[in-house]
């Protein structure tokens, strides 16, 4: 008779002797290791037995409860389904495990009642196991439906919203909007596009995108458009000039952007247009602006640059070609400007300009203006440099006209330098450079002409500007020195006096004489320091000299430049060097030229006496070159004339001589004696002239007959040996 089951589950379960509750653990631990990987739940291997070992023991006491129940079974099924004990093998595991160990871990022997019971727990918890499991999945298949419902709602609220913002973004648009499909057939545009164009919406609808192509539009703007319905790009922008409806033209930003389909594949295009033609406009207005000269009108510096880097740019990679440059500038302009006016001055620039313009002006001919009263003349693909002075003496034939401003008759001339050349092998800098350099060259060889650049002069020139840039910096070095050349009485071939002449020895040009370099030091005003120091450096000399041989020391005799004689501090710096170097006045001659002592204005001449009166000499130079006011020669505090070495050469030969340079020379040191000063012959080469000399009347002589300048210890060995 099969047992009555109660299927109650207990309200808590009974108490286990300890040889049944070791039984459990045993089982709960073989189960716990049978279930584990099985199924994914959220407990550690410890936690899983503890788990298991609970429901082992309810199920332990179910089989042995009277009366029985399997309800306890049924509770454990779904117990293991809350747990997440879930995977597909667990049950079948479960199952297998309690019909095969369990009664033996507990040590109940095999008999028809226990297992009956067995069966029925074991049904019980498959059958509680299976409701769980069935439960569960018809929640989790409620939730996901709700779920689904909730976002389809939510997504077609939000494609609702999405539709009506862009179809007010689209209505509403300042900007223009326009829709087409990837074959470019227009699908819509919004009210601003149909305004921008004149179109309405059912005009646009008969065009193609390709319609609205501009004959001006740049080749880059279709081929990207090329690329985005072909699907290689997603957008571009670029600005484009689109037709309207009453044949004016608009300029716009255009930014087109392509739309995907859900395969990725191009389906749509929508093009954004905003009308920039006002700042257009204005663009081209300011540039035009800044790339002209707002008096004269003409193309300004910058876009010449901008043209001859193109005529560069141009001619890049390719050989022969061609270009000139005439650089002009005004003369006597300044004059006009500050004696006239600026007004007047203004209006003859754009006469100026006017005339260039006129008379230059052609394809492949620019001319602008560079500033104040500077015009430049760019001549592309010329085949020589007689197209340039063509041009050259165009312009300086067009400017000869008078020309009338403000009841004022006025004539302007103007200097150019003329550049050309191959473009190959130079750079515009450099064209600009050597127009600017011609420029002065035409300026300083008399003006109102042209002048052509030549590459030697101008290497000249860079010789010169080194000199002079690197004068200061050679002066601290010391890479000057003084040489001397004896000064002979010409009665006993005695060494009296000694004249001091500068030398440079240059690190990169050697040796340098003063016809090198004392104009440069002239002009930068270098001329003073310099001059100093020779000074100083002669009187440490004569010092010496006077020192070791006494009252047959020579004095020195140093060169004074006509700016040193006018400054302020010349009788200060030379009683200062006089007194350091402790040399007596007298021992020290100063030389200035015939031209620079006649035309000395009173503070100069003032210093002059000053240093007369001081005791030191004073010498004119090259006496006989200039226009000398002879009557004012003996109001000059003057010691010394030296007649220059031209008149000289006449008396150099050994056979004859020239009468005339005799009689010259006779008249001079006449002249000199009669107003109590001595005379020095300058350039003396040959023995015959020395004698001649002598035999004239000349005190002293000075050249290469007697010695050339040299070393300080070279006038020693004269002063020891004589000549």
């Amino acid at each position: 008779m099969t047992e009555r089951v109660d299927q109650r589950v207990p309200s808590d379960r009974s108490e286990l002797d300890p040889a049944m509750l070791a039984g459990a653990e045993a089982f709960a631990r073989t189960w716990a290791t049978a279930v584990i990987g099985s199924s994914y739940v959220p407990m550690t291997r410890a936690e899983v037995a503890e788990h298991l070992q609970l429901l082992t023991e309810v199920l332990v006491t179910a089989l042995l409860a009277t009366p029985f129940r399997t309800a306890p079974g049924y509770e454990i099924g779904s117990r293991l389904v809350e747990a997440h004990f879930t995977g597909t093998d667990t049950l079948g595991r479960t199952v297998q495990l309690l019909g095969d160990n369990l009664l033996a871990e507990l040590g109940i022997g095999v008999d028809s009642r226990m297992t009956s019971r067995l069966a029925a727990l074991q049904g019980a918890l498959a059958a509680g196991y299976a409701r769980a499991l069935r439960e569960r999945t018809l929640a989790e298949q409620e939730a996901i439906r709700a779920a689904v419902l909730d976002a389809r709602d939510q997504a077609e609220t939000a494609l609702r919203a999405s539709e009506a913002r862009f179809r007010a973004m689209f209505t509403e648009a300042a900007i223009g909007i326009g829709i087409a499909d990837i074959e470019g057939r227009i699908l819509d545009v919004n009210q601003a596009l149909q305004d921008m164009l004149g179109f309405s919406v059912e005009e646009m609808r008969q065009y193609n995108i390709r319609d609205l192509m501009h004959p001006e539009d740049s080749g880059n703007v279709w081929r990207l458009y090329d690329q985005l319905i072909a699907g290689d790009r997603d957008h571009y922008r670029a600005e484009k000039r689109f037709h309207r409806a009453d044949g004016e033209q608009v300029w716009t930003h255009l930014t087109l952007s392509l739309v995907r389909d859900d395969h990725g594949e191009p389906q749509y295009q929508v093009a954004m247009i905003e009308d920039v033609t006002d700042r257009h406009l204005l663009q081209n207005r300011l540039r035009y602006q800044a790339l002209h000269d707002p008096l004269t009108g003409l193309p300004n510096r910058a876009l010449f640059l901008e043209r001859l880097g193109r005529v560069f740019a141009a001619a890049s990679g390719e050989t022969g070609r061609r270009a000139g440059l005439c650089y002009l500038d005004l003369d006597g302009f300044k004059v006009i400007n500050d004696s006239l006016g600026h007004d007047i001055g203004d209006q003859l620039l754009v006469e100026v300009g006017r005339r260039l313009d006129h008379s230059v002006s052609g394809d492949g001919k620019l001319v602008a203006r560079m500033g104040g009263d500077e015009f430049v003349i760019l001549v592309e693909g010329s085949d020589s440099i007689q197209d340039i002075v063509n041009v050259a003496d165009r312009v300086l034939h067009e400017l000869e006209a008078p020309i009338k401003i403000g009841g004022h008759e006025l004539t302007v001339s103007a200097s150019i330098g003329i550049v050309e050349r191959a473009l190959d092998g130079t750079t515009a800098a450099d064209l600009m450079r050597d127009a600017d350099i011609t420029l002065y060259w035409a300026k300083a060889d008399g003006k109102s002409r042209w002048a052509l650049y030549n590459p030697e002069r101008n290497a000249r020139e860079v010789a010169r500007f080194t000199l002079s840039a690197t004068m200061p910096a050679a002066l601290e070095r010391d890479e000057f020195y003084v040489d001397y050349q004896p000064l002979v009485r010409l009665a006993d071939s005695k060494v009296t006096g000694v004249e001091a002449l500068v030398r440079w020895q240059h690190p990169e040009f050697g040796r340098l004489a003063p016809d090198r370099f004392i104009e440069l030091a002239e002009e930068t005003g270098l001329i003073v320091p310099l001059g100093r120091w020779v000074l100083r450096k002669a009187c440490e000399e004569a010092r010496r000299w006077l020192e070791e041989f006494g009252d047959a020391a020579p004095f020195v005799s140093v060169n004074l430049a006509v700016r040193q004689s006018r400054d302020p501090e010349l009788v200060r710096d030379v009683k200062r060097i006089l007194d350091e170097c402790a040399l007596p006045p007298h021992h020290l001659q100063l030389e200035l030229t015939e031209s620079a002592i006649m035309g000395t204005a009173d503070e100069p001449l003032e210093a002059l006496r000053a240093l007369s009166d001081m005791g030191v000499r004073i010498a004119i130079d090259d006496f006989g070159t200039g226009y000398s006011n002879l009557a004012y020669l003996k109001h000059l505090p003057v010691h010394e004339l030296k007649i220059a070495g031209s008149f000289m050469e006449g008396l150099r030969a050994a056979d004859e001589e020239d009468a005339v340079d005799a009689q010259i020379v006779s008249t001079l040191v006449q002249l000199a004696h009669a107003l109590g000063l001595g005379v020095t012959a300058e350039g003396v080469e040959t023995p015959s002239q020395a004698k001649r000399l002598h035999r004239i009347g000349c005190d002293t002589g000075q050249g290469w007959f007697f010695a050339r300048p040299g070393r300080p210890e070279d006038v020693d060995r004269l002063l020891r040996g004589g000549l």
